[in-house]
């Protein structure tokens, strides 16, 4: 067996509210689900180049700091892209130069305490 792509799919409290944040790291939503009856989504897919993510709609609480996953997303621009955050009002953490990312990456977290780590490499 040979993988061909690996998309992960993450539980969230509200698909809309998530979907919104998302948007503003480049994502489009290419697909979602509303069950009969129901007027939110409880699943989407999105995507921004090759870049995918499923979301969930969680069947219970999720808490912030239990949410064990760590999302990389890779940019050009690591100064701009947190710019472009700060301006839109979400709260990105300073620009850091570990040694794996000499260009710097910083972290943010979604609506669901999920890590986002924006970087070049």
């Amino acid at each position: 067996m040979k993988a061909r792509s690996l998309v992960p799919m993450v539980s969230v409290a509200d698909i809309g509210q998530s979907i919104a944040f998302y948007r503003y790291l480049g994502f489009e939503v290419r697909n979602t689900f509303t069950p009969d009856g129901a007027i939110k989504p409880t699943w989407a897919w999105l995507s921004s180049g090759d870049a995918q993510l499923m979301l969930a709609a969680a069947c219970e609480p999720l808490v912030p700091n239990q949410q064990a996953v760590l999302f990389y997303v890779y940019t050009d621009d690591v100064a701009a892209a947190r710019g472009s955050l700060v301006e839109v009002g979400l709260n990105p953490d300073e620009i850091a130069t570990p040694f794996y990312a000499p260009q710097g990456e910083f972290q943010l977290l979604d609506p669901d305490g999920y890590v986002v780590m924006i970087t070049h490499t």
